[in-house]
């Protein structure tokens, strides 16, 4: 296991690196100057003199090559530069809004993995049933419905028409102290939004792993020794069910990602979904790199996690991968 954890790593800095290499190169594509953005509404009456000199300041008449050069080096120290869209620290930036958006993910998951395992197994105990076609159905439809729709429709029905849950944001309007409970209450809407638009997946995987389990020799020959429905259910379809959907988890990572990115606009959550849109939009070399690191990171960390929970589980697999 430490072997291929190793590995990983190693074969992940590569791919780091061409990562940042290609949003720098997009990024000076962009039809969007950088400088310009900087400057707001002053850079609409500035002369080209000044403009040049806050080019020259902001490093933006350098090659992008160099530009992408300056910053490897210095994140390699630790120093991932300053953000020319929020003027901060990327460092600060990141810090202040990774913790918000790492809760979002991790709730909505943990609820789309637990959900979408208990409806899968309800619908794969029965195949053909009442429960089985609405489950399936229910996953199918949403499926096809984008996290932005089902954000606006629970902000719609459970703010506005039943006033039960707070509309966005991390804590009441006029409160400046951040306290728990005002965090549990205002995470409920978008984190269950982000669960629902992942739910499907793992429903459907679970429904089809659980469904084959049960007409495996093994499992028959549990029930045929006198075992009950739910011990032959529990003990032995939904383990060996249950693997292919450990190799769903690091898959859908970027989906999350980029599901989390649109659920917390709709609920003005403060993550790094702000953030990413103040970069992509002004151009924000070091922010722009800097993110997209973390979410490649992110993507590669999930695909290792899927290959080691599903090594552990069934005992059949190396980890010479």
């Amino acid at each position: 296991m430490a072997r291929m954890a190793g590995r990983r790593a190693l074969l992940a800095v590569p791919v780091l690196l061409a990562v940042t290499f290609g949003v720098f190169a997009i990024a000076a594509a962009s039809p969007f100057d950088p400088v310009k953005a900087y400057a707001g509404t002053a850079g609409l009456t500035a002369s080209q003199e000044n403009l040049d000199q806050l080019r020259a300041n902001l490093g933006a008449d350098q090659p992008f090559v160099v530009r992408w050069w300056h910053w490897l080096t210095a994140a390699l120290t630790g120093d991932l530069g300053d953000s020319s869209a929020l003027r901060q620290p990327v460092a600060q930036v990141i810090g202040e809004r990774l913790g918000w958006s790492t809760l979002l993910c991790a709730v909505a998951f943990a609820v789309a993995v637990l959900l979408g395992t208990v409806l899968g197994v309800l619908a794969a105990r029965r195949p053909g049933s009442l429960v089985d076609r609405a489950v399936t159905s229910a996953a199918y439809s949403l499926e096809a419905a984008p996290p932005f729709w089902l954000g606006l429709l629970a902000v719609w029905l459970f703010a506005l028409k039943l006033d039960l849950l707070p509309a966005g944001g991390l804590t009441d309007t006029g409160t400046d102290v951040v306290t728990a409970g005002q965090v549990a209450s205002h995470v409920v809407l978008p984190a269950a939004v982000l669960a629902v638009s992942q739910l499907p997946w793992f429903t459907l995987y679970v429904r089809q792993g659980v469904g084959d389990a049960l007409e495996e020799d093994p499992v028959r020959g549990a029930r045929a020794r006198g075992l009950s429905e739910r011990t032959v259910l529990l003990r032995h379809a939904l383990r060996s069910g249950m693997l292919p959907v450990l190799t769903l988890i690091g898959s859908r990572v970027p989906e999350l990602i980029t599901g989390a990115l649109l659920v917390e606009t709709v609920f003005s959550w403060p993550g790094i979904a702000a953030a990413t849109v103040e970069a992509a939009t002004s151009v924000d070399f070091p922010l722009l790199a800097a993110l997209t690191v973390l979410a490649t990171a992110a993507v590669l960390a999930g695909n290792l996690l899927s290959d080691l929970l599903y090594g552990l589980a069934d005992p059949r697999v190396g980890f010479d991968g």
